[in-house]
């Protein structure tokens, strides 16, 4: 059976401009996070475990779009890197307040490009 809602979101993703999907990339990571954390706090180690490594591959795939031609790019870089060596912690100690950092950048993320994309 087909999902309504599942085939809504692929099309969503398969029209959207690149600026768009990093909106996309940064509001999953903030969605992913806070279920993550509902998890934890559920006694659902497996779920958790699952939402984080989510999160992760939405930080491999804004690692490896990223223009490395660019300074920004750098530390774009160095930042997901480090977000994704605390998720891997978080996800290890099932670390609520970890993952609530995360959230945090993720946050600060989300709101920069979007306040950048106002000016595109």
């Amino acid at each position: 059976m087909i999902n309504r809602n599942e085939v809504y979101q692929r099309n969503q993703v398969l029209t959207a401009k690149p600026e768009d999907l990093t909106l996309m990339l940064y509001n999953g990571g903030v969605k992913f996070l806070h279920q993550a954390k509902r998890a934890i706090e559920n006694k659902d180690p497996a779920k958790a475990h699952s939402l984080i490594m989510r999160t992760q591959d939405i930080l491999t795939e804004l690692m490896v779009t990223l223009n490395m031609e660019y300074e920004l790019s750098n530390s774009l870089y160095s930042l997901y890197d480090y977000m994704k060596q605390l998720l891997v912690e978080a996800n290890m100690s099932k670390d609520c307040e970890i993952l609530m950092e995360v959230e945090g950048m993720f946050q600060e993320l989300k709101a920069t490009w979007a306040e950048a994309m106002k000016s595109m």
